[in-house]
């Protein structure tokens, strides 16, 4: 199998690895053809801290991809978060010297360009110029301004910034993998690939994406994305709290978050315990599943709430921006239980738990059904769509399909067996065509740091 045929999409968080290969079989969907996971060590808050664990991490993920796949892995999209990221409007425009002939890709180019020069915060580089919407002349509110006349074009701007050293740290990550970086892609827009519908974006919809370290979110109305942000909290800091509140180690911590967490408190029982094994012959603890929801519940309301308040600074609250499609949560948070109802009565919106698969057919082992695989499949779609561009072969539509040959055990998380009686106990846990996207431009400037290295 030669390398063009197949694409992979690298999200590297902060718990976890995630590297999937897919390709477009002959009736033009996508086949996954194996998934490789690793345990992300020197990443925090969706930010490289350690180099060298890092590409350990992902190489493992990789390898892993590469054996269930039964092909070589090259090249690879990534995804990009942290708190480092920052998004701001911009409205700018050019005078085009030929108005007498109609408005071209060129044209927009040089207008996206002339945004790019925009002065930044040291240290920091523009990710994304997305336009939104164009006005020409006295003309507004136009989407697709190619083919029109005017002298004056102008558009608003929706601008991602991020600081370039983390860029830098993650392109070193993946260069000494052994990978070429293909594109990167905020990585909250990868996700409302994989889990959004062309209705909800229309309607109005904000996904919001709970990682391990950061909480991503984007707001879609009318087909244009109009916000996005990153929260620098996750389902990280809630296993901290129940370590903490509970007086327990970190690995029964996220056992606990995992199978009885709780984002409501009144539904649980106060005469349901967990007993905890004592460490090296300690008497064993009980913990009421109450006072864990408690504990959980005061966290995700203060994430819910920084939401909130993003989709205030968006204007979600006023007639012309309301989100009619609500809010869309994914993520591997997103499986804590009850949150969908949290959701709903902090923010007032109404909510859906975004499974990736909801692109994915024939996935009989329900291997990728989890929330916590919508970026690595969204990345995926993007490399896949980056090809086609290249190819000339772009599809309207994209289904996502597992082939059969794909190991039954490709993505297993290995969860250990609770009780669930009156007193449970835990066990210990196993173990456009040729048409460049913004992901690939700005993979020039990494190139060119690279190039200064060697």
């Amino acid at each position: 199998m030669e390398n063009h045929e197949y694409s992979v999409g690298l999200d590297i968080g902060t718990t976890k690895i995630v590297a999937i290969v897919g390709r477009r079989n002959a009736h033009g969907k996508i086949e996954v053809l194996g998934v490789g996971k690793a345990k992300s060590l020197g990443v925090h808050k969706g930010i490289v801290n350690n180099i060298s664990q890092t590409i350990q991490s992902i190489k493992s993920a990789v390898a892993e991809a590469q054996s269930s796949s039964g092909v070589p892995i090259h090249k690879v999209t990534v995804g990009i978060a942290g708190k480092h990221i920052r998004s701001l409007q911009h409205s700018d425009y050019i005078m085009r010297e030929n108005p007498d002939q109609y408005i071209t890709e060129e044209d927009i180019e040089i207008l996206k360009e002339q945004v790019k020069k925009l002065v930044m915060l040291p240290g920091e580089e523009i990710i994304h110029v997305l336009p939104q919407e164009y006005k020409i002349d006295s003309e507004g509110e136009i989407q697709e301004p190619i083919g029109m006349h005017g002298k004056r074009l102008e558009a608003n701007f929706h601008v991602v910034v991020g600081q370039m050293g983390s860029i830098r740290n993650i392109a070193r990550c993946v260069h000494e993998a052994g990978l070429e970086m293909e594109a990167l892609t905020l990585e909250p827009l990868a996700s409302s690939e994989a889990v959004l519908t062309k209705e909800e974006k229309e309607a109005g919809v904000a996904i919001v994406d709970i990682g391990g370290g950061t909480t991503d979110i984007a707001i879609f109305k009318d087909n244009i994305i109009r916000h996005t942000c990153v929260i620098p909290y996750g389902g990280g800091i809630i296993t901290d709290d129940i370590k903490e509140g509970c007086s327990i180690i970190e690995k029964h911590a996220e056992q606990l978050k995992v199978k009885f967490g709780s984002a409501v408190p009144d539904l649980e029982k106060d005469s349901t315990f967990v007993t905890i094994p004592g460490l090296h012959g300690r008497p064993d603890k009980e913990i009421s599943l109450k006072t864990l929801a408690q504990v959980v519940n005061a966290r995700v309301e203060e994430i819910l709430e920084m939401v909130n308040t993003e989709l205030k600074a968006y204007g979600a609250f006023e007639q012309k921006k309301k989100l009619i499609a609500g809010i869309v949560l994914t993520g591997g948070g997103s499986n804590l239980r009850n949150l969908r109802q949290l959701a709903n009565y902090t923010t007032g919106f109404d909510s859906r738990i975004g499974f990736a698969n909801e692109y994915v057919v024939n996935d009989k082992n329900q291997l990728l059904k989890g929330p916590e695989f919508a970026t690595a499949i969204g990345l995926l779609m993007e490399s896949l769509k980056i090809r086609d561009r290249k190819n000339g072969t772009e599809k309207p539509e994209e289904i996502v399909e597992i082939v059969e040959t794909m190991p039954e055990n490709a993505v297993v998380d290995e969860q250990p067996e609770f009780r669930t009686e009156e007193q449970p106990e835990i066990q210990p846990a196993k173990r456009k065509p040729n048409r460049l996207t913004i992901g690939e431009k700005i993979m020039a400037s990494v190139k060119k740091f690279f190039e200064e290295v060697e």
